[in-house]
């Protein structure tokens, strides 16, 4: 997810220095969701002891536990528009000539009310809906230069502020990833197919889709140098076939189906990873950086990308 297709990066190498950063991290994250709880806890101390009714009528949006799969982005139906913001980590625990072994971990926060129209004017989400924490590891068999198989599972939790909800998540998947014979442009291209679902605490309402994403990432034959990294210019095209149609609920109107979107997008490509150390997160590494548009199945989709973008 944080690294190259087909290479060996070494998120974390052998020497106890980088072991004990390994093992701080964890403990990291955690104070920071600590601390996030402890705050809305003690706001909640300050709300009346039993839920209000209208709470609990509230058709719960649980779609959001599906954040981490459906990107960061702008997302706008007929009925409402929301802000994702994924933090996708990745920690190598194992890797030889053929195949990577890593740990995967993505924060996603949630803002509702949040639309396009924001965006020209610098305006930011002041408060956080939802949040979601999912964990999982990550498989890649490296079958030769061209080839790589992929595979993973998640098991995670997520929280909405507004009704006080909260949900189990579950997602796995496969991956195949082919690079064409095209040196110029070096594209490639990517099958994904996964399952996500989710069951929450209000009602027992279950919810889960399967997803069919199929595309092509391709470059200009052109980049540049910026300080000691090498910035190459790409665009990709892709398609998205819901098996099970996802639902989006919405405050007003019905809830949107979507069962099909198509997406195109850029991105800038690293040669090696940015990272947020200057703020303390050593561990988010960014290889790619880009915007793409989404669009079909009643759902409208400005996505900022901060991986791979397939």
């Amino acid at each position: 997810m944080m690294m190259k297709q087909g290479q060996n990066m070494q998120l974390i190498g052998p020497s106890s220095f980088d072991y004990l950063r390994f093992i701080h991290i964890p403990y990291r994250l955690t104070l920071v969701v600590l601390l996030m709880l402890l705050s809305h806890m003690s706001h909640a101390s300050e709300l009346p002891s039993t839920t209000p009714p209208e709470l609990i009528t509230e058709p719960d949006a649980s779609h959001y536990a599906f954040a981490n799969y459906l990107g960061s982005g702008i997302y706008r139906t007929s009925g409402q528009s929301a802000a994702v913001a994924n933090i996708p980590m990745g920690f190598e625990l194992d890797s030889a000539d053929d195949y990577v072994l890593k740990l995967r971990f993505t924060a996603s926060f949630g803002f509702f009310d949040y639309s396009f129209n924001d965006l020209p004017q610098g305006s930011i989400p002041k408060n956080v809906g939802t949040i979601t924490l999912t964990p999982g590891l990550e498989y890649h068999w490296l079958v030769d230069d061209k080839l790589t198989l992929e595979s993973y599972v998640d098991l995670g939790y997520g929280h909405n502020f507004s009704t006080y909800s909260h949900v189990g998540i579950f997602s796995t998947g496969i991956s195949v990833l082919y690079k064409l014979d095209v040196p110029l442009f070096t594209p490639v291209w990517v099958n994904r197919i996964y399952y996500a679902g989710y069951l929450s605490n209000q009602n027992d309402s279950t919810e889960g889709y399967s997803v069919l994403k199929t595309g092509v990432d391709f470059g200009v034959n052109y980049d540049w140098q910026w300080k000691d990294v090498r910035v190459e210019p790409r665009f990709f095209i892709a398609g998205h076939w819901y098996f099970d149609k996802l639902k989006f609920v919405t405050p007003v109107g019905d809830d949107v189906l979507t069962s099909y979107t198509y997406e195109i997008g850029t991105t800038l490509a690293f040669s090696k990873p940015i990272t947020l150390s200057a703020i303390g997160l050593d561990s988010v590494e960014i290889e790619h950086f880009g915007l793409s548009y989404q669009v079909g199945g009643g759902l409208k989709v400005w996505r900022l990308i901060f991986e791979f973008p397939l």
